[in-house]
């Protein structure tokens, strides 16, 4: 089971900007999807972004514009670079990652998929 490790949270004022870091122990499978998700005390889990193996990206409606989500296979990382930070934003973020047959992964990649694999999290902190 590939290891997942967040780091790069921190506390911002809103609007200011944060890049999060995602190490896998190791490449992860041919066909696969990655994504982040967040949650906030009291609140459900939300999905923020996916990006599949080959590179197809989906974003939440409340992020879209102020949020990338990026590869780098080389070094097994996956990113999100955060900007235009809203107090809305706050939670706990969580790097995640799901292996699919060959040619799956694009068709249920997004980020609403509901990943069960994921990293201990990073705290995100946005005050007004």
């Amino acid at each position: 089971q590939v290891q997942l490790v967040e780091s790069g949270g921190g506390s911002v004022q809103a609007g200011g900007s944060l890049r999060l870091s995602c190490v896998a122990s190791r490449a992860t499978h041919s066909s696969y999807c990655m994504g982040w998700f967040r949650q906030a005390p009291g609140n459900e889990r939300e999905g923020v972004a996916s990006i599949d193996n080959d590179g197809y990206t989906h974003y939440a409606d409340s992020v879209k514009g102020r949020f990338t989500i990026s590869k780098d296979n080389a070094k097994n990382t996956m990113y999100l670079q955060m900007n235009s930070l809203k107090p809305e934003d706050t939670g706990m973020y969580y790097c995640a990652s799901e292996s699919f047959g060959p040619g799956i992964a694009p068709l249920l990649c997004n980020s609403d998929y509901r990943f069960v694999h994921r990293g201990q999290g990073t705290q995100v902190t946005v005050s007004s």
